[in-house]
């Protein structure tokens, strides 16, 4: 069933409305929330609400509970594949919990963080940015690591990084839920402005997974396909900046471990033929972020590793 969560009158007689699917069957009375299309540049989550969409409506006879789909809570960035709100230049997961009272922006915010208030669970999805490419992730404050992180397992993920405190920003969709007790678990992968199905059908299976550790789900996951992932506190993770301005050349696949002082790629110039920095790994461990966007300037972020030890190297 498709229900309007907020709707709001726009210039030149056009309308902003956020829609959801809502998807229930059975007595359990466990609700979960799959959202995404926060940010108009990040397409993975609309390939995974449309599987989700179409596993149910094969099966729904496996559905006990109640499934919410919210595909475009920035409709308009979607549709201008711009990363805001177009016109109001406003990044929305920036703006969150909202207010009732306030600007269009802030008002639908505070829409839909009432609509999601309660939920057993929220999957926020997003995918990377055009620059960097990522393997599939979870991303948890520290200070929810304790409810999170059981949930996060079930995901079928590569990775969980728990961020310090410091690092998650009080104005996200998220943090705005978990901070009223109602969970949430962002998920981060791909690259911006594309799909991979690969990463996607992942997540997926990582997601019925979940719903049938919920008991929302009756079918049994493959556990044969089953991800254990890599997790990595704060501390744990070594960033790698660009020392010049040039083009990136990338010599390493990202989802693999890396020894310290192995190339994962070089900084060229295509004027003068000249390397300009051979970018190594500053610590052995998974990679787990890459450059996807060749243009990089002095300072620009090249890779994130996750620093392992010899003994989980070797797992």
């Amino acid at each position: 069933m498709i229900k309007t969560v907020v709707s709001t009158a726009l210039p030149v007689d056009e309308q902003l409305s956020i829609k959801k699917n809502v998807l229930t069957s059975g007595t359990s009375g466990k609700r979960i929330c799959i959202v995404t299309g926060t940010h108009g540049d990040e397409l993975e989550g609309q390939y995974v609400c449309f599987e989700i969409n179409r596993i149910v409506a094969a099966s729904p006879e496996l559905l006990d509970g109640r499934i919410e789909i919210y595909p475009l809570l920035n409709p308009l960035g979607i549709d201008t594949i711009t990363r805001g709100i177009p016109t109001f230049d406003l990044d929305m997961n920036r703006i969150f919990p909202g207010n009732g009272s306030g600007s269009m922006a802030e008002m639908v915010a505070h829409a839909i963080v009432e609509d999601l208030k309660g939920a057993d669970m929220v999957i926020d999805i997003h995918s990377s940015n055009i620059f960097l490419r990522e393997i599939p992730q979870a991303r948890i404050n520290v200070n929810c690591a304790d409810a999170l992180l059981p949930f996060a397992m079930k995901l079928n993920l590569d990775f969980i990084w728990i961020h310090e405190a410091a690092t998650v920003l009080e104005s996200t969709l998220a943090h705005s839920l978990n901070s009223i007790g109602t969970p949430c678990v962002v998920v981060e992968m791909g690259v911006g402005m594309r799909i991979n199905h690969g990463m996607g059908n992942q997540l997926v299976s990582g997601i019925f997974g979940l719903m049938h550790h919920m008991g929302i789900w009756r079918a049994r996951p493959d556990t044969a396909q089953a991800v254990t992932p890599v997790v990595s506190r704060g501390d744990e993770v070594s960033f790698v900046n660009a020392d010049a301005s040039g083009i990136f050349i990338t010599t390493a696949r990202n989802g693999r471990c890396v020894e310290r002082g192995e190339e994962i790629g070089r900084i060229v110039s295509p004027l003068t033929g000249q390397v300009l920095q051979a970018v190594t790994a500053p610590d052995s461990g998974l990679l787990f972020t890459i450059r996807a966007y060749p243009v990089v300037y002095e300072g620009s972020l090249i890779a994130r590793i996750h620093k392992m030890t010899v003994k989980e190297n070797r797992k």
